[in-house]
């Protein structure tokens, strides 16, 4: 066979491994390595034949081809890549259940602080920093996070690139501080013993670590990080021990299954590290780490031994087996060793069939935690290296194969919590529950409004107000209202989210005090929506029903004026002149708002039309910007000879009024029509409206008038007496004219 048609071949069967027709692509690598001589291409062939076995569920099959392609040469770690990931992908098959159900699953095994947990390192909230989206993290785990953070909550991507400065919150901070002293100085206790650790003093950061391990019992990070240290000692039994139980408290988190495996290394216990490194590659697909150091230790596993090479074989399959590895989600550790030399594998067979099911979140974080050192490297990692080839050449590590069957990998639930066990633990961590005498509203009170916090949201430096509140100071000025920090580029974002924990925490522990106050925003908000009462007035020009009027909105008073009518949803208010004597005019317009364009300062252009006409019955404020109760105006309908007279006298006035509008310069009725729009069409019905009809207002806004000559036009309810005082003005146009 050709090389090209060899080359053809294998380009087939990646392709046929990609749209995972796994059978297809075993069947062709069989067939050219009756082609291929070399040793180096043989050992590859094999491989990928084994790859493509492994994934068709064939795995009894697909190791002894294994076996054959190491008896060529000691497999490499990247030979068993693929190998690792249908390892890893048996684990974590699903069995009905979604990512959420799994976070929320995860979340549940947060010791008793569950809403003081940091999301990245699971541990107790050290330190909180409220970025944009509203949740919280600890201030050292979102400083080992990229620039663009990624929310462990929500997934959204902050924009902000100078989240290092990001502040610490200061209300979560001082509740934390006042409601878990202990916890606090355990954390401070781990950060002392961390220092140590960087200094090599390993003897006083394991002294630092049993004092906060006896005031916090129920830490998984100060568990997974006594075990680091216990490790650089020489203490592997203890580091082991360390490592299980942070597995214990919390199952699903991959750091403590790589404390874990890196423990049972440096012990000999491969086969049971390897399924560690599985497991945390099944809840972190992204992990590197998981990934290569199971690479090695496969690599090793599957290395030949002499005399043993053609009737021995590793049987991987035994590594997802052990039905009590989990026991309801909790690890069993002495169910964890494989005795590998006195099972056949038919004796295994019958555990890698059992029907239990593997649900692992593949989206926890791997090392970047609040507190957690880095992984072992330098020496150390050889030496695990080296403890592991010896465990291979000094123990029965491969299993004799008594049958061809092939073994289906099913999954197995370790999500599944016994009742007991769910007892035992909230007992456990019932020291951790906020004591009612602790809790005082004045806590959780806005340092501008006074109440209770409504709808809280936090600045990047750190400070906590209500939405409004907040907002309020800002059109007035982008600092701070406390510290006086910048915040033109918060301001900028307009990302006012909600802090989640913040709100959480006054819906759990103030629910009276809080019902109060959602009284007392939803009367606001009643009365900001009655469009009869109290209705924002902007008092700067002249508006028209049906007449669009674009604003530029720049002061402080109508912004805020502004966005309330845009969320109360009414997004209507009055416009009216300004008077001397009384603030604004009698009469005015009300305006829809059609659209608002917002810039990073503030600003914003709004867009609105006229709806209806008013009389004010009285003049208010609020908030800084005018309001009014007031009455609509509805033009008096007429009948009979009364209304053909009013009918003639419409058209009549309509054809001057064209005649003026077609006299304009071009330029002049260029500009017109940009602002206003072209002139309506004449009305067939002119009392059909309530207002009387479109173009007499158009008309109106376009004459040369000043505001104050326009203002009776609006006043007026008789639309004979509008038609014959804009056929008084148009004839004075004319005459202007005609004099020029």
């Amino acid at each position: 066979m050709g090389t090209d048609s060899t080359d053809c071949m294998l380009l087939l069967a990646a392709e046929a491994f990609k749209s995972k027709n796994f059978g297809l692509a075993a069947d062709i690598y069989e067939c050219q390595m009756l082609h291929l001589r070399d040793p180096g291409t043989q050992q590859d062939l094999l491989v990928k034949r084994a790859d493509a076995l492994a994934f068709a569920g064939k795995l009894t099959e697909a190791f002894e081809i294994y076996r054959k392609a190491a008896e060529i040469e000691r497999l490499r770690p990247v030979h068993l890549e693929n190998l690792i990931i249908y390892l890893s992908n048996s684990i974590k098959r699903k069995d009905g259940t979604d990512s959420q159900s799994n976070r929320q699953e995860t979340n549940s095994y947060c010791v008793g602080y569950d809403a003081f947990t940091c999301r990245i390192c699971y541990g107790f909230l050290y330190e909180p920093v409220t970025l944009p989206c509203g949740h919280c993290f600890c201030k050292k785990c979102l400083d080992r996070e990229q620039i663009n953070v990624c929310c462990k909550e929500c997934n959204d991507i902050t924009k902000f690139n100078d989240v290092d400065n990001y502040r610490v919150n200061v209300v979560l901070s001082n509740l934390l501080s006042k409601w878990f002293p202990v916890q606090l100085l355990a954390v401070h206790l781990r950060r002392g013993g961390n220092g140590l650790y960087s200094e090599k003093i390993m003897d006083a950061a394991l002294d630092k670590y049993n004092e906060a391990v006896q005031i916090a019992p129920r830490d998984h990070v100060l568990y997974s990080n006594r075990s680091q240290i216990n490790s650089s000692l020489n203490n592997y039994q203890d580091a082991l021990h360390d490592a299980e139980m942070a597995c214990k408290l919390m199952p699903l988190w991959s750091m403590g299954h790589i404390r874990k495996a890196q423990a049972l290394v440096t012990l000999g216990k491969c086969e049971e590290a390897l399924r560690e490194y599985l497991v945390v590659i099944a809840l972190d697909p992204e992990s590197k780490l998981a990934k290569t150091e199971a690479q090695k230790i496969l690599s090793d596993l599957q290395a030949p031994v002499t005399d043993q090479v053609h009737n021995r074989i590793l049987d991987c399959t035994s590594l997802l087996s052990s039905r009590s590895r989990f026991k309801g989600g909790i690890l069993n550790t002495s169910s964890c060793i494989i005795t590998t030399s006195s099972k056949s594998y038919k004796d295994y067979k019958n555990i890698i069939t059992s029907d239990e099911k593997l649900t692992l979140s593949p989206t926890l974080s791997e090392s970047k935690t609040d507190g957690s050192f880095e992984t072992c490297s330098g020496k150390k990692g050889a030496h695990q290296v080296n403890v592991c080839h010896s465990s291979v050449t000094n123990r029965s590590v491969f299993l004799k194969r008594s049958s061809s069957e092939d073994s289906e990998v099913d999954s197995i639930d370790i999500c599944k919590r016994s009742k007991s066990e769910v007892t035992q633990n909230e007992q456990a961590t019932s020291w951790s529950t906020v004591l009612a005498g602790l809790i005082d509203p004045t806590d959780l009170e806005c340092s501008l409004c006074m109440r209770l916090f409504y709808e809280p949201v936090t600045t990047p430096c750190g400070h906590t107000f209500c939405l409004k509140c907040l907002e309020r100071c800002l059109d007035y000025n982008p600092k701070c209202p406390l510290c006086k920090m910048e915040l033109k580029e918060y301001l900028a974002e307009s990302k006012y989210n909600k802090t989640v924990l913040v709100e959480n925490l006054i819906c759990k522990y103030l629910p009276s005090e809080l019902m109060d106050r959602q009284k007392v925003n939803a009367e606001e908000i009643a009365d900001l929506s009655n469009l009869n009462k109290n209705v924002p007035i902007f008092v700067c020009t002249m508006a028209f029903p049906t007449v669009p009027c674009p604003l530029h909105v720049f002061e402080p008073c109508y912004r805020l004026m502004i966005r309330r009518c845009m969320e109360m949803g009414t997004k209507q208010f009055g416009m009216c002149l300004d008077d001397n004597l009384k603030g604004f005019a009698d009469y005015g317009c009300l305006l829809e708002i059609r659209n608002v364009e917002c810039f990073a300062d503030g600003r914003s252009v709004v867009d609105t039309i006229g709806k209806r006409r008013f009389k004010v019955i009285e003049h208010h404020q609020r908030d800084g910007y005018n309001t009014a109760d007031i009455q609509y105006l509805e033009d008096v309908k007429v009948e009979g000879v009364t209304e053909k007279e009013l009918q003639s006298l419409h058209d009549a006035v309509y054809d001057q009024a064209l005649i003026w509008v077609n006299s304009l310069k071009a330029e002049q009725m260029e500009r017109i029509v940009g602002h206003f729009g072209p002139m309506p069409e004449k009305d067939s019905e002119p009392q059909a409206s309530p207002n009387g009809p479109s173009w007499c207002w158009w008309l109106l806004a376009v004459l040369p008038l000043e505001g104050r000559a326009q203002l009776p036009f609006l006043a007026l309810t008789s639309l004979k007496d509008r038609l014959c005082g804009i056929r008084r003005v148009l004839l004075f146009m004319t005459r202007n004219c005609s004099s020029r």
